[in-house]
């Protein structure tokens, strides 16, 4: 373990950091944003699996196409 981390420097482990942070931040808000709207269907479980699977693809997917299918919920008091 001290032996990989005397290979890599400062920059490395500065890249890595913020390369992790532009991946699972998106990969958070899209998987909270599925699971807290509804969706048609079984829409709700594809969009968590492409989201999941597809990382980094399906984040972009689901916030180009995904968000569209989700289900609006009218505020009507009966």
């Amino acid at each position: 373990m001290t032996h990989f981390l005397g290979m890599i420097g400062l920059w490395q482990i500065l890249l890595l950091t913020i390369l992790m942070v532009i991946f699972i931040i998106p990969l958070i808000i899209a998987v909270v944003d599925i699971v807290r709207n509804n969706f048609e269907g079984s829409g709700k479980i594809v969009w968590l699996l492409v989201v999941l699977l597809l990382n980094p693809v399906g984040v972009v997917l689901y916030f180009l196409i995904g968000r569209k299918q989700r289900v609006a919920i009218s505020n009507e008091n009966n």
